[in-house]
């Protein structure tokens, strides 16, 4: 049986979660050609996928002792909405804007809103509440 549009959706977010961190120039075929990411919470917005990758280049290395912690998923055929804790270390300058310093033991609350276009994400926009945990 083909994969419905919502469940085609919450497959491409499993996707780009999965693996944004472990081979960001994988995930850019998840992105529509007109693809923009934006944070507002640290002021970011890139609009191309050479500068999303860049970005998740600089921010993953600047990362240490990851862990997801996933709470909620959830899709419609033109959305997913997906919800999760991440807790890591901050060990480099890459994390652009971050609002805790570098040695910092970060519980982020990552809340991403996914906006679809035929199976592909087109917008985006990442939620974060970050609080010290040292």
């Amino acid at each position: 049986m083909p994969m419905n549009m919502i469940e085609r959706n919450l497959a491409v977010a499993h996707e780009h979660i999965a693996n944004e961190g472990l081979d960001p120039a994988s995930v850019m075929t998840l992105y529509t050609d007109d693809i923009v990411l934006e944070v507002p919470g640290r002021g970011l917005w890139f609009d191309t996928k050479a500068a999303i990758e860049a970005n998740y280049r600089r921010m993953f290395s600047a990362l240490a002792d990851v862990k997801i912690i996933p709470l909620d998923r959830f899709a419609t055929e033109t959305r997913v909405v997906d919800d999760m804790i991440v807790r890591f270390r901050l060990v480099a300058e890459g994390m652009d804007n971050a609002p805790l310093p570098i040695g910092s033991h970060v519980e982020l609350r990552l809340l991403h809103v996914f906006h679809m276009k035929n199976g592909k994400i087109a917008r985006e926009i990442v939620h974060e509440q970050w609080t010290r945990l040292d």
